[in-house]
């Protein structure tokens, strides 16, 4: 499998550290990690294999970081990348807009045909999510506050799926 780069905004550093735990899983597969504070569009560029991750923030917010590059992936030729994505939510706080920086990540992406790693909504307790799409989630989202206990099982899962999926 080719190089993957992960790409992640990170204010308080549970989206940082969820990257570092699916960057683990990936195993022997090479993967690097990157801050968007410290990342550039050409480095997005060098990657067919790319992975965004982002926290939710006030209603339907992206992390700053990713509201300050989203539009900048417009120059970029997604023909032959394939992107997945992961988000970080609270459920119980947040069960009428939650991970919908995920979901707005999604809907600003300029081609969404390349996303891949779609995940089940099944398991999840919302009222409404920019992020749900028929029943699955546009990616992996994570729940820290409230289901940390199954964050590395849903990380290893999401993994092995994108394994297959990134070929």
């Amino acid at each position: 499998m080719k190089t993957i780069g992960i790409f992640y905004g990170s204010t308080y550093g549970m989206t940082q550290k969820a990257a570092e735990k699916i960057k683990d899983a990936f195993g022997k597969t090479k993967v690097n990690l990157y801050d968007l504070k410290n990342a550039s569009i050409k480095d997005i560029e060098k990657y067919t294999n790319l992975i965004f991750g982002t926290s939710a923030w006030g209603i339907g917010e992206m992390q700053d970081e990713w509201e300050m590059t989203i539009d900048d992936l417009s120059k970029i030729n997604f023909s032959n990348r394939k992107v997945a994505l992961f988000g970080l939510g609270d459920q119980l706080e947040y069960p009428e807009s939650f991970v919908d920086g995920l979901g707005t990540m999604y809907c600003r992406l300029p081609d969404k045909s390349c996303v891949v790693g779609l995940w089940p909504s099944k398991g999840y307790n919302y009222y409404f999510s920019l992020a749900d799409k028929d029943g699955k989630f546009v990616g992996l989202v994570l729940d820290d506050h409230n289901q940390e206990n199954l964050t590395d099982k849903r990380i290893t899962e999401w993994v092995k799926q994108l394994e297959k999926e990134f070929i």
